[in-house]
């Protein structure tokens, strides 16, 4: 495939990093990221575009006069022309096809560049609703307790109903420092509640090593970001120096990046030649993605940390692992993103842009995991407590109520150590026993009742023991793994 001008092939993550859209992305030189040769992009060629009549112009053009000519306001131009696009690419019903006005290109672009703000979380719109594909680990987002799945109904008392999803993120972004009030609603609850995020910058390093044991290394990726390959070899040199024996790779609530990127990191444990991914166009044609790496690939046993917010590049990865065997998978069945974009910024001309889907792509076995995800070899679910829902903050929670409030309170209690008997919502005598054991523990009066100010300690101190990798179950369960 021949890229003009501006044309990007890219991995669709519509991620949220500031409130903008995050691609897996190939651009033309010029374009701020390095070319990348790929046997794909050779191979595949767009389909010939097909024509409008004389009769499709007429319409259009009947249509567009008659507003201007006979509606009641006054419409403006950029408007019509602006909803006339969102129109037709809204008809294909594709959650990872969209159209981005000059603004929303020039944010699409600055997200690109790894310069952003914003909540920290990248979002789709499934069934027409905003929802969370990951939170960015350490971002506001994640502090705030957000989680994969959760839907976005309004910003700041706005509904989001009926908003592309690029108008939709235009909503959440804000400056540094200021509030994002969000109603989300979560799994089988009944009603939203509203969760409160501070936006921020979002962090650029996204790369963390460490050795969890003697022998046994973990390097965390947060985001497949610009700089991302290089500081992944530079941790791995770096614990490879301190003995390390096997690795543990962390892409969970990974929700991806760029596609040069995760090929290079690839490039660390594939030889040169194999394939690292294949791209299948709508004729059914495929073509792989090789490795052009320089020098043979690490010979470490490797586990991979996954979850159900581990998308698109960390798939590529993970697939890759999974169908080579040179890698054990460990976690939750990851989101499922495997079709591809094409943005088209020259061929619009004004500044706008086109972000389409065109192509499908598939581990290098050929299995195409979207909307399936990839399983793991061994399945970890992390305790209930990793998943509760914030507290609404509304009420203080007292015996005998039955709400989303009581249920999140029993899950903490029982992931703080504290029996409350049932986890089912209903505010029992167990459960007040569990809370006065907390309160008791925490010198606080045993009342049994939960105030504005007790449901945001037990929320602080359900997010210090996730942060404790003694109670991280799936990492737990790698080095188990590594260590045999």
């Amino acid at each position: 495939m021949v890229f003009r001008g501006r044309t990007v092939l890219t991995f669709l993550l519509l991620g949220m990093f500031a409130s903008s859209i995050l691609t897996l992305t190939i651009v033309e030189p010029g374009g701020g990221l390095a070319e990348r040769k790929s046997t794909a992009a050779a191979a595949v060629k767009p389909a010939p575009a097909g024509g409008l009549s004389a009769e499709d112009l007429n319409k259009l053009s009947t249509t567009y006069e008659l507003i201007q000519s006979k509606y009641l306001d006054e419409v403006d131009h950029d408007k019509l022309m602006n909803g006339a696009i969102h129109g037709m690419v809204g008809a294909l019903e594709d959650p990872f096809t969209s159209y981005m006005d000059s603004q929303e290109a020039k944010q699409f672009e600055d997200t690109i560049n790894s310069s952003f703000q914003g909540i920290g979380a990248e979002v789709s719109l499934e069934s027409g609703r905003v929802t969370i594909v990951s939170p960015i680990k350490g971002s506001p987002a994640e502090k705030s307790g957000l989680r994969a799945n959760d839907v976005i109904l309004t910003v700041n008392g706005e509904t989001l109903d009926s908003l592309t999803l690029t108008q939709a993120v235009m909503k959440i972004r804000g400056p540094k420092g200021s509030q994002a009030k969000l109603g989300i609603l979560r799994g089988t609850a009944s009603e939203a509640i509203e969760v409160i995020v501070v936006r921020d910058d979002i962090p650029v390093e996204t790369v963390f090593g460490e050795m969890v044991t003697d022998a046994i290394g973990k390097i965390e990726i947060r985001q497949f970001s610009t700089n991302t390959a290089v500081r992944f070899k530079e941790e791995l040199d770096h614990l490879n120096g301190k003995g390390m024996k096997s690795l543990i790779i962390d892409v969970r609530n990974n929700p991806g990046g760029l596609l040069p990127v995760v090929v290079e990191i690839a490039e660390n444990f594939t030889p040169k030649g194999k394939t690292v991914l294949q791209i299948e166009d709508r004729n059914g044609r495929r073509a792989p993605t090789l490795s052009e790496a320089k020098k043979a690939p690490q010979q470490l046993p490797v586990a991979v940390l996954i979850n159900k917010g581990s998308a698109s590049a960390s798939e590529i990865l993970a697939g890759l692992f999974k169908d080579t065997g040179t890698g054990k998978l460990v976690g939750e069945t990851t989101f499922g993103k495997g079709t591809v974009q094409v943005t088209f910024e020259e061929e619009m001309g004004d500044g706008s842009n086109i972000k389409m889907t065109t192509y499908k792509w598939l581990t290098p076995n050929g299995t195409w995991i979207h909307k399936k995800g990839i399983e793991p070899d061994v399945a970890v679910e992390q305790p209930a407590f990793y998943q509760v829902m914030p507290f609404s903050k509304k009420l203080t929670l007292q015996p005998d109520m039955n709400n989303d409030d009581v249920k999140s309170l029993q899950v903490m209690l029982e992931g703080l150590g504290y029996d409350p008997g049932r986890t089912d919502g209903y505010f029992g005598t167990q459960t007040a026993e569990a809370l006065k054991a907390y309160q008791k523990g925490g010198n606080f009066a045993q009342t049994a009742e939960a105030d504005v100010a007790l449901q945001e300690k037990l929320e602080a101190d359900v997010v210090a023991r996730m942060k404790d990798p003694k109670n991280d179950g799936q990492l737990n369960e790698a080095i188990k793994l590594l260590s045999r």
